[in-house]
C-alpha cells in the first residue's frame, strides 16, 4: 500500500535554493516504510543561523549540521494507524558545502538528506556500529533506487 503523506514545506533560507516539492515528495515517499500508512511531515529549509541555533538547543552541539529530524513525540510508539508525524530541518548551506567537498551533485545529496532524516523519523539510528551500518545500507539501497550513486562512496574509497 502506497503512503498517504501530506508534505509542508517552509522555505526559511534566504540564500539556498531548494528542490522542487515534487521531488522532495518522491524521496520522503520512497524512505517511507511500507507498514507507513500516513504521514504528515514538515520539511523546513534554514540559514545557518538557525540551523545552528536548534543544533545547539536541542542536541548541544554549536554549529549547523545537515539536517536534524523532530519527530512528533520521542516518547510514543508508532501505533498502527496513526500518522507518522515530524519535522526535518535541513540547511543549505551545509549541504551545499558538503556536496561541493565531496564532489556529489547537490540534488543527490539533497536526496540523501532528506532520506536520511526520514529514516530517523521512523527510529532508524546510527549511534552503534551495527545501527549505522544497517542505517547507511538502507540509505544506500533508496537513493541509487532514485537514481543517485550510493551517498557513502567517497566515504569508502
Amino acid at each position: 500500500m502506497k503512503s498517504q503523506i501530506q508534505l509542508a514545506i517552509q522555505n526559511e533560507s534566504c540564500n539556498s535554493p531548494i528542490p522542487r516539492k515534487s521531488l522532495l515528495r518522491k524521496w520522503v515517499s520512497a524512505a517511507l516504510s511500507a507498514q507507513i500508512e500516513h504521514a504528515e511531515i514538515t520539511l523546513r529549509f534554514v540559514d545557518a543561523d538557525e540551523g545552528q541555533t536548534l543544533n545547539r538547543d536541542y542536541r548541544q552541539k554549536d554549529y549547523a549540521t545537515n539536517v536534524l529530524t523532530f519527530t512528533f513525540d520521542d516518547e510514543l510508539p508508532q501505533l498502527a494507524g496513526q500518522p507518522l508525524m515530524g519535522d526535518l530541518v535541513l540547511c543549505g548551506a551545509v549541504i551545499e558545502r558538503e556536496a561541493q567537498q565531496q564532489g556529489k551533485p547537490l540534488l543527490a545529496h539533497y536526496c540523501h538528506m532528506v532520506v536520511h532524516g526520514t529514516l530517523h523519523l521512523q527510529g532508524f539510528d546510527h549511534l552503534e556500529e551495527a545501527e549505522a551500518e544497517a542505517m547507511e545500507l538502507l540509505e544506500t539501497q533508496i537513493v541509487t533506487q532514485l537514481g543517485y550513486d550510493d551517498p557513502y562512496l567517497t566515504e569508502r574509497e
